[in-house]
């Protein structure tokens, strides 16, 4: 229940700091992100409280990447579509529809369903050996860089989407080398924290995330970029934790129920992201 509690927060927490990102940076012109934009960024509050919310949210990441499986944590950050449409309601000052409630509620219902369908759990961090790390570190960020170049050469609306599934890929990345970082802790304290090679690619990690996000942002709408954001992050858990750190899940008769939840996800995110109010929020100018 505490991992649960942990991961919800930290849904919650990702989402607002979305938002409020979101609202500062579309004060910005252009869609590329210099030095001169980041500049134009750090002097606007509501950007500098986002990023404080979203460091907030992944605070609360680690602590729930320490108390249980990484395949339990990821999927139920997939809330934070529903928690994100609310949020930019309240900020970009839109009604929310019958549709939206229904899709958000659709949306709780699954992850549940599918976490109960899947029961998650065992695994071990430390056992993976240095060739499993080197493969799976490859193959992700070969994926993301693979995105990101498509989302960059793409000039229509799909750029956003690209650069936020790389955005979303990379985020649940650096969750896979934070479960590294938690297992270092526990195992070997401080010390154990400063030994781990883990430690030192999430300094890398973190702010190539932060450039992927803002990037991902500045292309397009909401509605484009954070879909593939939210989605893309339980895949690629989904994957380290069962093929790298030896994690399982319900097979058998529960791949039906498993099947049917990931589908009725799968029609709640679409219902989402197009939502009325999530593509009008970047055309009209809003009241400060």
């Amino acid at each position: 229940m505490l991992t649960v509690l942990l991961a919800v927060l930290a849904a919650v927490a990702n989402a607002a700091g979305a938002v409020l990102q979101r609202a500062g940076a579309r004060r910005q012109q252009g869609s590329d992100l210099d030095v001169g934009a980041l500049k134009g960024l750090v002097r606007t509050p509501v950007w500098v409280a986002g990023v404080v919310v979203m460091l907030t949210g992944l605070v609360l990441q680690a602590a729930a990447l320490a108390t249980g499986p990484i395949v339990l944590i990821q999927p139920i950050m997939v809330s934070e579509l529903a928690v994100t449409l609310v949020l930019a309601g309240l900020v970009f000052r839109t009604r929310l529809g019958v549709r939206d409630w229904v899709a958000a509620v659709g949306m709780a219902v699954s992850v549940g369903l599918l976490l109960f369908a899947l029961a998650p759990g065992g695994g071990d961090t430390r056992g993976v050996s240095a060739l499993e790390w080197l493969l799976g570190c490859a193959v992700t960020v070969t994926c993301v860089g693979v995105l990101f170049v498509a989302g960059k050469r793409d000039e229509t609306t799909h750029s956003a989407a690209f650069l936020g599934a790389a955005a979303g890929l990379w985020f649940g990345f650096t969750a896979v080398l934070m479960a590294g970082v938690t297992a270092a802790l526990t195992a070997g304290g401080v010390p154990g924290l400063f030994k781990a090679w883990q430690t030192y690619a999430m300094l890398v990690a973190g702010p190539a995330g932060f450039f992927l996000l803002q990037t991902a942002l500045r292309a397009g709408r909401l509605v484009a970029a954070q879909p593939g954001l939210v989605l893309a992050n339980p895949l690629v858990a989904l994957g380290w934790g069962l093929l790298v750190f030896g994690e399982h899940v319900r097979g058998g008769p529960w791949i039906a129920l498993e099947l049917v939840a990931a589908g009725g996800l799968a029609g709640c995110t679409v219902l989402l992201a197009g939502s009325p109010l999530l593509r009008d929020e970047d055309p009209a100018p809003q009241p400060a």
